[in-house]
């Protein structure tokens, strides 16, 4: 029997019917059609189907929906402060050439995302590290690790130019 639940997703409200079986995942991708969202392995171990809930990045296969009611989720689609403009990561990630089919791109943003708001300023190995859950089979991750260094610097430079 389906229950009805209420997330936030990218700060919206979403009312959705799920089984208790359904995963984030699931969910976000076919009732809420935020496909940046994707599923690869299915079992917590490619980081492409990275989200943050509640500040902190967690995989979204691995996790039930109706375990997310009052929590804050936010994807990649909700990633960038609006339609007209790109998050600093997403930026970096171009300006890097850190995309290459484009498949880990999305989890690969979101763990830098949790990487660098915890640590603004990380080193190789620690950004190495951030993203060892990540799988990208296209990049050999160099470019990868330039874009969320260079996503740390941009970030670092907009929050010192605040009040």
């Amino acid at each position: 029997m389906k229950r009805i639940i209420t997330l936030n997703v990218n700060g919206d409200p979403y009312t959705v019917a799920v089984y208790p079986w359904q995963t984030l995942n699931e969910v976000l991708r076919e009732e809420l059609n935020l496909t940046g969202v994707k599923l690869g392995c299915g079992t917590g171990d490619c980081g492409a189907c990275t989200v943050h809930v509640d500040g902190r990045a967690m995989s979204s296969c691995l996790t039930l929906a109706v375990q997310m009611e009052g929590k804050k989720i936010t994807t990649v689609e909700g990633l960038a402060p609006s339609g007209e403009e790109l998050h600093p990561i997403q930026e970096a990630f171009i300006e890097k050439g850190a995309i290459q089919c484009g498949f880990c791109t999305c989890g690969m943003e979101m763990t830098a995302l949790d990487l660098l708001s915890r640590n603004p300023s990380p080193t190789e190995t620690e950004i190495r590290e951030a993203i060892s859950g990540n799988l990208c089979r296209c990049t050999g991750y160099a470019k990868i690790v330039e874009a969320i260094a260079a996503a740390g610097q941009k970030m670092r430079e907009s929050s010192e130019r605040k009040p």
